[in-house]
């Protein structure tokens, strides 16, 4: 999928946050990090046909995914991970979802990953690789024709943990919207200091994934929390703000 594709479902999402340096991974002008060789993080639903995931739940499970592979010791140091997610981070910050039902899901769970479970949701994170180089079980999968919905309306967020707020007036896919929560979290996760990293993921990354009030959307993005805002690759106009993310350490 190249970034002028514009999928139904899941999609690639680079993105500029809140405060970008001149050499930061999410801003939508080209920097040295375009001259990289490009990587992407892949996260695959799980979705049978006959019970697919709720959709808040999925985009809660995306997050968490991404913050696991984050703060997975493999990712760090000399970790067998370690270099591709230096190789990832190096260049731009791209995150691919991908759907998988049946026999597509057992193949993919067989690759060295993380399988995050949520409420109804089942999400498998992966260790970066080349934009051009997926391994064939998932290259092969699905990145276009499947919608999420709630069942229900989602429980009111708790303030208490991490809030990631998305954006009223988008119209995002579920893969779409799964990809920007990841963001959301990965831009949270760098603000926190070490110790505020390791309470967070000692309590497994609780947060909550909801939609703000029109009202208060503006708000939210000028309060000084990490903002996410799309280069608009796929899906909605390059420099909308997505997803806001309000952890409680960040607070002002």
């Amino acid at each position: 999928m190249s970034d002028n594709d514009t999928p139904a479902f899941p999609s690639e999402s680079p993105a500029t946050s809140y405060s970008p340096t001149a050499d930061s991974p999410f801003r939508s002008e080209r920097t040295r990090r375009d001259e990289a060789q490009q990587f992407v993080l892949p996260l695959v639903v799980h979705i049978e046909k006959t019970a697919p995931p709720a959709r808040t739940d999925a985009l809660r499970t995306a997050a968490r995914a991404v913050l696991v592979m984050l703060s997975d010791e493999r990712s760090a140091d000399e970790g067998e991970w370690a270099q591709a997610m230096r190789d990832w981070q190096d260049a731009r910050i791209r995150k691919v979802v991908r759907r998988a039902r049946g026999a597509e899901w057992r193949k993919a769970s067989a690759l060295p990953g993380i399988t995050v479970t949520g409420e109804s949701a089942e999400v498998r994170v992966f260790p970066p690789v080349p934009l051009d180089g997926w391994p064939k079980e998932l290259a092969k999968l699905q990145v276009s024709g499947t919608d999420l919905d709630d069942p229900e309306p989602p429980a009111a967020p708790d303030p208490a943990v991490p809030v990631l707020w998305l954006n009223p007036e988008l119209d995002m896919s579920a893969g779409k919207a799964m990809a920007q929560a990841g963001h959301g979290a990965q831009l949270a996760w760098w603000e926190l200091s070490e110790t505020e990293r390791k309470a967070w993921r000692e309590a497994d990354f609780p947060l909550s994934v909801a939609t703000s009030e029109a009202g208060r959307w503006q708000e939210l993005t000028v309060s000084g929390l990490p903002v996410v805002r799309d280069a608009g690759f796929t899906e909605i106009a390059p420099g909308s703000c997505t997803v806001v993310a309000d952890h409680p350490a960040l607070r002002g």
